[in-house]
């Protein structure tokens, strides 16, 4: 009894969850264009793998704030939160 439930368990644990990611540069290019059409720039971009989204931590904007943004696989803005 005890190898069933124990069984579950390691499985859950053998598989890996997905994590974020690097851009390609060509991702990178577009990301940033999308960043800029929030009146944006900089920031720490990756793709969240689970979200399938890209993530911008750190983004300064016109108004002198830092943002994350997010964005879709298509490159389509989500959403803006404060810093």
């Amino acid at each position: 009894m005890r190898y069933l439930i124990a069984i579950p368990v390691l499985v859950a644990l053998a598989v890996p969850a997905q994590a974020d990611r690097p851009l390609t540069e060509g991702e990178r290019a577009k990301v940033m264009e999308a960043v800029q059409a929030q009146g944006c720039s900089g920031g720490e971009m990756e793709f969240d793998e689970d979200d399938r989204q890209f993530e911008v931590d750190d983004a300064l904007c016109t108004d002198g704030k830092k943002y994350d943004l997010k964005f879709g696989a298509d490159f389509q803005f989500i959403r803006k939160n404060l810093d």
